[in-house]
């Protein structure tokens, strides 16, 4: 099984995270629509920032971390609130399928 993106499959695993990162900006439309979500600027905003912290970091942050580098990054916003009020099934997670990267390390992060 996996997603369909721009008429072909990419695999995922089974809580439904890539395995292979997909960069292509129609693959989190596509994932986000399966998850019930309407992507908006604050969304891709995160998005951005999840694919570019793999990029350079070969991994996700935490939880934790993430809050912390969104809070450094964009001032001025209670990130847990906010992403929670985005990505409303667990943040760290289901924001990291949207951005259409593979699974998250765990809780320990970096």
């Amino acid at each position: 099984m996996g997603y369909m993106i721009n008429g072909e499959e990419f695999e995922y695993d089974d809580e439904k995270f890539l395995v292979e990162p997909n960069y292509d900006d129609e693959a989190p439309k596509a994932i986000a629509a399966e998850e019930g979500l309407t992507l908006t600027d604050e969304h891709w905003m995160v998005i951005e920032f999840l694919r570019r912290k793999y990029k350079e970091d070969g991994q996700t942050p935490n939880f934790r971390n993430f809050i912390k580098e969104m809070d450094e990054e964009h001032p001025g916003l209670d990130w847990k609130k906010k992403l929670y009020d985005l990505f409303p099934m667990q943040p760290a997670r289901q924001a990291v399928r949207v951005a259409a990267l593979p699974k998250p390390f765990g809780k320990g992060g970096y």
